[in-house]
């Protein structure tokens, strides 16, 4: 297989509109032939999806999940583009899987670019005095603190999330899909979670594992 060049990427991306990720992918994927990555683009559905990610979403909904009772609330916002897309079965359902997966796996934020600078700064900091007090010599210690950065990024933000009801997808390939599908950008806009309790000394209880099972159930 030839080398998948920059330029290669750069040249699908202008003729698909997908994310570079997914360009590169689709070049490898098919030995660097242009054409067929192009296809293999529009098979996924990523391209389409990509070219609609510009669009004004306004439309959509609100939706709120309560858990255990009263325990858990948790209300988020699902943009789409249209209030005719807002109303259908496929939009309701996936506003509600995801406002659960805000109760279940308790992001702090709808994306990383949300996440405050000082956080991570913070974050490195401990992570590179860890990594130093198990002896790994400063290069190695710098590169596991980028990859527990990644694994912060995906433990915090919903949309690098593993997806609760398919843990092989993320948040964000769930959503791209659904653009896919039904045709309209669709964008989380953002989400509030209570915890009953949340911050007061007690009894500790795992909600998380409670909602989980009642996904399972669902």
């Amino acid at each position: 297989m030839g080398m998948i060049t920059a330029e290669m990427v750069k040249v699908l991306r202008e003729r698909t509109g997908a994310g570079m990720m997914d360009c590169k992918k689709a070049l490898t994927e098919t030995d660097g032939d242009m054409e067929k990555a192009v296809d293999f683009l529009r098979e996924k559905g990523l391209a389409a999806a990509a070219k609609r990610a510009g669009r004004v979403a306004a439309e959509g909904v609100v939706e709120a999940y309560i858990h255990g009772a009263g325990r858990i609330g948790v209300m988020l916002e699902l943009n789409c583009e249209t209030d005719f897309v807002a109303k259908t079965d496929d939009f309701k359902a996936l506003a509600k899987d995801l406002a659960m997966q805000v109760a279940a796996s308790n992001p702090g934020y709808v994306r990383r670019e949300e996440v405050p600078a000082e956080i991570i700064a913070h974050e490195r900091e401990v992570l590179k005095a860890q990594a130093m007090n198990e002896g790994k010599p400063a290069n190695i210690a710098e590169k596991m603190v980028e990859g527990r950065i990644e694994k912060f990024y995906k433990e915090n933000c919903l949309m690098e999330q593993p997806f609760i009801k398919d843990p092989d997808t993320t948040v964000t390939q769930l959503i791209t899909a659904k653009i896919a599908k039904i045709g309209e950008h669709i964008s989380v806009r953002r989400f509030v979670r209570y915890q009953l309790g949340e911050g007061i000394e007690k009894k500790s209880a795992d909600f998380a594992a409670e909602v989980m099972a009642t996904v399972k159930n669902c």
